[in-house]
């Protein structure tokens, strides 16, 4: 047992007891966070750092999984939720603040004319696709990137264990940057899809067109186009991915960066397509709680008044110029790279001579929370990040492409990991 993570460790036996993988979150579980070497269990956050139940601080990078832009308990943000706490959270009744948030949406999302709130991101594309489903009276769906667990897209990857094959059977994926594999689909599935989802981005952004042509194509075949917005809704512009690449959806779906880490999602579109909730079943005893809209509101507004994403820009073009020059004076871009836009990348690692990727991502994740890091491969920025800490994790990637550069040398990577490495969950992206 790691002295530095002592009482993680001991927590973590505790919840296993408990909790299938001791965590509510795959994510933040053990088939992420190489034990011996990891923090599991945290204690407190604020602005850019966080700090685990042992007392270690770390400049956190992930941002809860991309779900806080501001920083942790930005002021704005507890504030707004601390008085609406003194006048209740959830009612018998319907509140004012479920219709001032859904106005504030539609007046910086451009694909929405009307807004319905659930509570994961999951909750929001699952009802879009019910939406498409009713509106089109078509039940095959085309789809790209990662849209959560419910059993229409969980199915088509490898974590389908428990879904009917009837449901896997009316899910397809088709490959970012490659209209030829979305038209492949229309023409195999020929009238009866009833929509496209994908990400407008992740690791990878879209070729000159691709998503203009993923909208024609779409819009030819008579299907309902969908970005899932989950991470790049108020994070990428004010009015996401589709404002920032210029192509409007018809729906689109919001989560983590609307309301700062409180727990709140949203399907959003045209009218006439969003008509389709008073006749589907898409309600939630919890779709107007209050403290996590008086959240968002509160999200929105600061990121109105003050410049947050120009902010996220530029710390990430810090950290990505830097970092990719790293990787090319170290001599390591035949294993490294940094994809994606400045506010939201990716560190892709490819096996090498010595060391497979799985390797080399665990030495990572070790490396950086030895040095008050939370990277484990991927770079979320917060308006809570300052200068300083992109140049924290600049340093920590220095002493880390030093220990690469030995395990190239010939030194066995098992003599420098201190835990068993990581094995694949599922690719998602």
């Amino acid at each position: 047992m790691s002295d530095r993570y002592h009482t993680s460790e001991d927590l973590l036996e505790r919840a296993l007891r408990t909790i299938p993988l001791g965590s509510q979150t795959f994510s933040k579980s053990i088939t992420q966070l190489p034990k011996g070497v990891s923090p599991f269990f945290a204690d407190h956050a604020l602005g850019s750092k966080i700090w685990d139940v042992d007392g270690n601080e770390y400049v956190d990078f992930m941002c809860s999984l991309m779900a806080v832009s501001l920083g942790y308990n930005d002021p704005d943000v507890t504030t707004a939720v601390s008085n609406q706490l003194q006048k209740g959270s959830i009612y018998s009744l319907a509140h004012p603040l479920e219709f001032e948030v859904a106005e504030k949406i539609c007046e910086m999302v451009p694909c929405a004319e009307k807004v319905r709130f659930g509570k994961n991101g999951s909750d929001a594309t699952a009802g879009a696709i019910r939406v498409a489903r009713a509106y089109t009276g078509r039940d095959h769906v085309l789809v790209c990137g990662y849209h959560g667990w419910q059993d229409w897209y969980i199915g088509v990857t490898t974590r389908n264990r428990g879904v009917p094959q009837a449901t896997r059977d009316l899910s397809h994926m088709f490959m970012y940057n490659d209209i030829e594999s979305l038209e492949k689909l229309f023409s195999q599935f020929k009238d009866q899809v009833a929509a496209v989802i994908l990400e407008p981005y992740n690791s990878n952004l879209p070729n000159a067109g691709f998503l203009e042509a993923v909208k024609e194509v779409t819009h030819k075949n008579g299907a309902i186009l969908i970005f899932d917005e989950t991470i790049t809704g108020f994070r990428t512009s004010n009015g996401g991915a589709q404002q920032y690449f210029g192509v409007t959806p018809d729906l689109a779906t919001f989560g983590k960066g609307l309301s700062n880490g409180f727990p709140v999602s949203a399907v959003a579109g045209r009218g006439d397509l969003m008509k389709m909730m008073e006749e589907i079943f898409f309600s939630f005893t919890f779709g107007g709680e209050t403290l996590s809209l008086a959240a968002s509101l509160a999200t929105m507004d600061k990121l109105n008044r003050e410049p947050v994403t120009q902010t996220l820009f530029e710390r990430g073009e810090l950290l990505v110029t830097n970092l990719k020059n790293k990787i090319s004076e170290y001599g390591l871009s035949n294993i490294y790279d940094v994809k994606g836009l400045p506010v939201w990348t990716y560190l892709t690692v490819a096996d090498s001579q010595n060391a497979t990727m799985w390797e080399l991502k665990t030495l990572l994740i070790q490396e950086m929370f030895s040095k008050g890091i939370f990277n484990i491969g991927q770079h979320g920025i917060m308006y809570a990040h300052s200068n300083d800490d992109i140049h924290s994790l600049l340093n920590a990637y220095d002493e880390y492409f030093q220990l690469v550069l030995q395990v190239l040398d010939g030194n066995p990577i098992k003599e420098l990991l201190r835990c068993a490495p990581l094995v694949p969950l599922f690719k998602v992206r």
